[in-house]
């Protein structure tokens, strides 16, 4: 039993089943690029799709008294179990098992073991519990789940929980390893399986492996790279295990007004008509995170985006390519210069950065080093608190084209379990589809110790409110 808002309800899970492709898969054993190898994403990355009832439901005298017509009642949760089974001919790797080997490099064997599929329901309406938007993370929690699979063969990639509702509407969760995909290849993945699940014989994108395409050779001296980390800023809250997920509501508006204060704080031509939204909101982020942590201001803080190479790559990836492409556009600065100093120059720096980071040289510099480090048995382990990584899901098309017979969905939510330094990642978030207010605007979701929470929503409550210093 949980309860959400003062609304208890429970899930009732079935047994788990393991969904094989529906026809045979080639048998091997592939390896993967350096950024698939790097030790900090092998996790597994939780994120719920929300879907409300689609025709088969005739609304009674409120949303939350949906009825089903007479005839036949689709269920979600066998469509998606057969979509599955279908996309596993073309998605092979995923039906297999994956291991780091004695060498240190991961490997996954496709042999078909399958994907481990789980239907629940849950006794309560998708409305009450606000279609998932703002639910706390213990909530969220019961419509995905954990499969606990290591063994002498490794572990499940991919596993997926399909929850249906009272309401006719359904959730999907889908679990997947980072070190298979990233962001964008998720999303491929789950177009996929939408695309089988709604008629299609084949994806319109057929996947493509060709890890060896991102493949470097090492750097020869690492030194220069290496971080100092006694010149790191700290924060008297870290580490703590007490940790609060929190999402913050940024309009379209909020971001105008942030937009015209740095512009008449810069009188820069830099920034008219040039800084975008995600450049001033990763500026602002930064500094309230500086402030909440209340890190010492003469040590060092850095801003890391990761950054898409598919479309600028030399050579091109080919399409279809799901595996992990992507780099980190890094910035820093003294915490007394991000605090105290314009935020029009944080804005500038990440700017610049994003600029370095499209470059050839600079990518392919990038993934020589973490060879190195991969070769050297290094693992880059942070300052707690001192780095933040920002990650933009709003270019994903995740909860626009993505239909499996209800329409697209209105919501999608991430679940920080078990992630690897969630305490400095912050997640930009499209809006739920329901709330009109926020078309145009995007949620921020933060993991922070408790201790912490109460200054960051303050310094969000500033831009919330259009002041005009924008939280200085």
């Amino acid at each position: 039993m949980a309860t959400q808002n003062n609304i208890s309800f429970s899930v009732d899970r079935k047994d788990v089943v393991l969904v094989k492709p529906l026809e045979p898969t080639p048998s091997e054993v592939l390896s993967f690029s350096t950024i698939d190898n790097d030790r900090n994403l092998e996790l597994i990355c939780h994120s719920v799709f929300v879907y409300k009832a689609n025709d088969d439901y005739c609304n009674g005298d409120s949303p939350d008294e949906a009825k089903p017509k007479p005839g036949v009642r689709k269920d979600p949760a066998c469509i998606i179990e057969e979509a599955l089974s279908k996309l596993l001919v073309y998605y092979y790797p995923l039906a297999g098992k994956l291991k780091r080997q004695a060498d240190g490099k991961l490997r996954i064997t496709c042999n078909a073991d399958g994907v481990p599929f789980l239907v629940a329901t849950a006794n309560c309406q998708l409305s009450s519990l606000n279609y998932l938007d703002g639910v706390d993370v213990q909530t969220a929690k019961q419509f995905a789940f954990d499969f606990p699979s290591e063994s002498d063969d490794g572990y499940h990639p991919l596993v997926l929980q399909v929850t249906k509702f009272s309401c006719g509407g359904f959730t999907i969760a889908m679990s997947l390893s980072h070190s298979v995909c990233d962001g964008f290849g998720a999303s491929q993945i789950f177009r996929a399986l939408a695309e089988l699940a709604s008629g299609k014989s084949e994806p319109s994108v057929k996947p493509v492996w060709e890890r060896k395409k991102l493949v470097a050779e090492p750097i020869k001296e690492i030194a220069q790279f290496t971080v100092d980390k006694d010149s790191l800023a700290t924060s008297p809250y870290l580490p703590t295990t007490d940790i609060v997920h929190e999402c913050f509501y940024i309009t379209s508006e909020n971001i105008k007004i942030l937009k015209t204060n740095l512009m008449k704080e810069s009188g820069d031509e830099f920034l008219k008509g040039s800084v975008t939204s995600l450049e001033v909101l990763g500026a602002y982020i930064w500094r309230a995170r500086f402030r909440a942590l209340k890190l010492n201001s003469d040590g060092k803080t850095v801003f890391n985006l990761a950054a898409g190479i598919r479309r600028i790559l030399n050579p091109p990836l080919p399409e279809g390519f799901y595996g992990n492409a992507f780099t980190s556009a890094n910035t820093a600065m003294t915490g007394r210069d991000l605090n105290e100093g314009s935020l029009t120059k944080a804005v500038k720096q990440i700017k610049e950065s994003k600029k370095l980071a499209s470059s050839n040289d600079y990518i392919w510099k990038l993934l020589s080093i973490c060879e190195k480090f991969f070769e050297l048995n290094m693992k880059f382990d942070p300052v707690p608190g001192a780095t933040m990584t920002l990650t933009d899901w709003r270019q994903l098309g995740l909860m626009e084209d993505v239909d499996f017979g209800w329409k697209g969905s209105v919501n999608v939510i991430p679940l920080p379990w078990n992630m690897f330094g969630y305490v400095d990642l912050v997640l930009l978030l499209p809006p739920c589809k329901l709330d009109q207010s926020m078309k145009g605007g995007v949620r921020v979701l933060v993991s922070l110790p408790r201790a912490a929470i109460a200054k960051f929503r303050e310094e969000m409550d500033a831009l919330k409110h259009g002041d005009e210093a924008a939280g200085a």
